[in-house]
Parts: structure tokens; C-alpha cells; sequence
């Protein structure tokens, strides 16, 4: 194979309670995530090396970059050298709680696996995924999925969003260390797998029920957030909430043309897409 291209999609968290701390640093938690249109292009091309490059100057060949990582990890497994070029044009705000660079990791993995003729299964590919983040396994099949554990245990449910979907990123940069640092864990009071079976709910209901831990955190941190998410409520959202650890903020509205006007009263000033 002479080259390839794949998107890289995006996710949002329809909602993230952190439930409790474990003995090895990390957090369990429950969450339901949800692929959206939004996405990265990834092309790999027949090279005589390895080589790695965006179109975002912040993002190097350098090892503590997830796809070089992938590539790294993927050459050990197989026990061989991966000469290609990898180029990555990026639309995917990055820290944002969007799930880009973890995208980034997975989509690299399945692309190599093809455009090696490796013949990998999934299976062989998920232990790699995880290592790389909990959120990565996700994007290796990236559909609606109830989420556990560390974020890595994944159950595909059915639930479907139909209405206009507004993702707004106000460039606040939010550690993901930093928020976990100052979260406080606790049971829910609305557990999101009772979400699981549903494949259509009623947003407005859910306004009060579906949380996302790191809002109290993020909120108190960047007033501006909380003003973000208000406007948006103002503005005819039906629900919003804040995506990972923030500082994406997304809302979803009950027809095109309100999600339009809050789309162009916005993307004045910050990042925004509307699908």
C-alpha cells in the first residue's frame, strides 16, 4: 500500500461521574461516550523512514507524542521496522476533553495494521490501546458506548442524538492532571448505565441528572465557563454540559435554526462546530 487516509474523530462525554480513586492512581469512572462528526485526517504514506508531521506547530516527532507512541509500540509487538510517513491535519482543539489525541493514537494503530498488512485483531491491538490512555480503546470502534473502570471498559449501547449539536471551545487550556488532582469522588446520584437500554430520551429531564463531576472543579477554576454554559441555556439549548475534563462545552437544541443562531453568535469569538 502506497498511502492512506483516515479521519479521527472526536467524542463528547454525555455525562462523567468519578466514582471512586484506586490504589494504582487512577480514577473509576462511568461515562457514556458519543462519537461526533468533528475529526483529525491522518495520512500515512510509503517512506523510507519513519516520519511524523502536522499542521499544529505544537505537535513534534518527539516521543512523548501519542501517534509516535503508537508507532513505537506497535513496531515492539511485531517485531519489525514501520517505515512510513505519517501526516496529521488537525481540527480537533487539543486539551479540550474532545478525545483528539487519543483518537489520534487508535486510528494510527488500525491504519497501520492495514497499510502493513499486518492482520491484527482487535484483540491484539486493545492491550496497546490502553496503555497509550484510557479513553484510546474507545476509538478503536468508535460507537456510543457505556464506559466503566478507568474508561477502558466499554459497553456499545444504542442511544442516538437527532438534533443539532453545537460544540463550543473557549481555548481555556484545563490540565486533565490538574482536575483529577482536584476532584473530589463520589457516588452518583444518577447512575448513566441506567441510560444503556434507552434508545431516545427526553433532553430537558435529563438537564438536572446527567452531571459531569469536573464542572465543579472547571467552574470555580474559570468562572467563564459556568457564563458559557448559561448562554447557551439562554439561548434555547435543551442540554449542555462540559465534555471531559473540559473546557468544551457542548449544548444540544431542539431545531436547526436556534443551533444556527447560537453557532453564529459564537463563532465570533471562540471555536465552534455545529453538526
Amino acid at each position: 500500500m502506497k498511502n492512506l487516509s483516515l479521519k479521527s474523530f472526536a467524542k463528547i462525554n454525555f455525562g462523567l461521574n468519578i466514582v471512586s480513586k484506586r490504589t494504582d492512581g487512577f480514577h473509576n469512572i462511568e461515562t457514556i461516550f458519543y462519537p461526533i462528526e468533528l475529526h483529525d485526517l491522518l495520512t500515512f504514506e510509503a517512506n523510507e523512514v519513519f516520519s511524523f508531521s502536522s499542521d499544529h506547530p505544537d505537535l513534534k516527532h518527539e516521543s512523548s507524542n501519542l501517534i509516535v507512541k503508537a508507532h513505537s509500540m506497535l513496531e515492539r509487538l511485531v517485531g519489525k521496522s514501520l517505515p512510513v510517513k505519517i501526516t496529521l491535519t488537525k481540527n480537533i482543539p487539543m486539551g479540550a476533553g474532545l478525545g483528539g489525541g487519543s483518537s489520534n493514537a487508535a486510528v494510527t494503530l488500525l491504519a497501520l495494521n492495514q497499510f502493513f498488512e499486518l492482520h491484527l485483531e482487535r484483540a491484539q491491538l486493545s492491550p496497546l490501546a490502553e496503555s497509550l490512555g484510557s479513553d484510546v480503546p474507545f476509538f478503536l470502534n468508535p460507537v456510543p458506548s457505556f464506559a466503566s473502570s478507568r474508561g477502558e471498559r466499554l459497553f456499545p449501547i444504542t442511544i442516538a442524538i437527532h438534533k443539532p449539536l453545537l460544540i463550543l471551545n473557549p481555548g481555556i487550556h484545563i490540565s486533565t492532571k490538574w482536575a483529577y488532582e482536584n476532584i473530589i469522588p463520589k457516588a452518583p446520584s444518577f447512575y448513566l448505565n441506567s441510560l444503556s437500554s434507552q434508545k431516545d430520551f427526553s433532553l430537558p429531564e435529563l438537564r438536572d441528572k446527567v452531571v459531569n463531576d469536573f464542572e465543579e472543579v472547571a467552574f470555580t477554576a474559570h468562572p467563564q465557563l459556568k457564563e458559557l454554559k448559561e448562554s447557551l441555556y439562554e439561548m434555547g439549548a435543551e442540554f449542555s454540559l462540559m465534555s471531559g475534563s473540559g473546557s468544551t462545552l457542548f449544548a444540544i437544541f431542539p431545531n436547526r435554526l436556534t443551533a444556527e443562531k447560537t453557532f453564529n453568535h459564537f463563532s465570533k469569538t471562540y471555536f465552534t462546530y455545529l453538526q
